[in-house]
């Protein structure tokens, strides 16, 4: 059987959900993986309200679409960080509160504790986000890095997502942290680490997103079987390297969408992410989780983006044999 296909919300924040998920159900969508922030899923408001919880649902039954997983890598991205102005513009106000660091560090930790909790009481079991880091400003280790300095890094993203797992485990829900630039993991190495770090508990997993590993020439197959016991979700999103000798795989400060860059996102089918082998070994490791579309494309207009992106997941997760092609040729 296929695997489900559901579209990321956090780039549709800006519509309320019932616009979006009118459309979604338009584009072909099954289901929608519900981002933490614009009306989509308010924590707070899932914790103090049974009749939120439940018109959210009605809402979702109302299109014929299903959740598989919520979202909260805004506020999950503060848990670690070095926290400045720019943190600001992410956050809920009660979060941010008076903008103290550490204060932002442990309300944003608190706040990944409910969405655990929120979760649950939706009846959803996995919760995807970023970790934050307290050391990616130290990736070109010059000034030279101090002995134990980046493995500092580890043990404090450790003793502040250690309580935030004791929670995932106690109300039965998965987090997935999306290995991404900027985050404790960002590829092979460093997600080894990372998980070593919290002791390989089994609430600590990853949601796939090669989009952030091809422009830093990861093999995004051999990191899905490198990992294959951790890939709780999967998200659908490319991206492309435009190097031609005077760009930068390290984005030069230029905003995404601008020509000038060594690599930008696009939508799925349309940059250097090859995806038959991908759903090939999502198969192999008996993945049958939803593909999550996350369409981010500077150039295209969203919505015909989100339809083409669908139809193309659909067209190529195709299921596996049950059969060796060649039985037939045994006597």
């Amino acid at each position: 059987m296929p695997r489900p296909v559901t579209l990321f919300t956090g780039q549709w924040a800006d519509l309320p959900l019932a616009t979006l998920a009118e459309k979604a159900k338009s584009f072909g969508y099954d289901g929608l993986e519900l981002a933490c922030w614009g009306d989509h899923f308010e924590v707070d408001k899932a914790l103090e309200s049974d009749r939120y919880i439940r018109e959210k649902r009605e809402l979702l039954e109302h299109y014929g679409l299903q959740c598989f997983a919520v979202s909260n890598h805004l506020v999950g991205q503060c848990v670690c960080d070095n926290i400045d102005a720019r943190h600001k513009g992410i956050l809920p106000p009660r979060i941010w509160g008076d903008g103290d660091p550490e204060g932002v560090r442990q309300r944003a930790a608190e706040e990944m504790k409910n969405t655990a909790r929120a979760a649950a009481a939706f009846g959803v079991k996995q919760v995807n986000g970023f970790t934050g880091s307290s050391i990616w400003h130290m990736i070109y280790s010059f000034p030279p890095n101090i002995p134990d300095q980046v493995e500092a890094g580890y043990t404090d993203f450790a003793a502040r997502w250690n309580p935030i797992m004791d929670v995932f485990d106690e109300v039965g829900v998965t987090f997935g942290l999306e290995v991404h630039p900027t985050e404790i993991a960002y590829d092979i190495v460093t997600t080894e680490k990372t998980l070593n770090a919290i002791g390989r508990r089994t609430a600590f997993g990853i949601n796939f997103d090669p989009s952030h590993l091809i422009h830093q020439f990861v093999d995004p197959v051999l990191f899905i079987e490198t990992f294959a016991d951790r890939i709780y979700h999967v998200h659908v999103k490319e991206s492309r390297r435009n190097l031609n000798g005077r760009t930068s795989i390290l984005g030069s400060h230029l905003n995404f969408g601008d020509p000038r860059r060594g690599w930008d996102f696009v939508s799925p089918g349309h940059g250097d992410i090859a995806w038959d082998p991908i759903f090939r070994a999502l198969t192999r490791i008996g993945y049958n989780g939803p593909l999550s579309v996350e369409w981010e494309d500077s150039g295209m207009d969203r919505e015909f983006g989100a339809a083409e992106a669908c139809a193309l997941v659909k067209k190529n997760d195709f299921p596996p044999s049950a059969v060796a092609f060649d039985a037939a040729f045994q006597k």
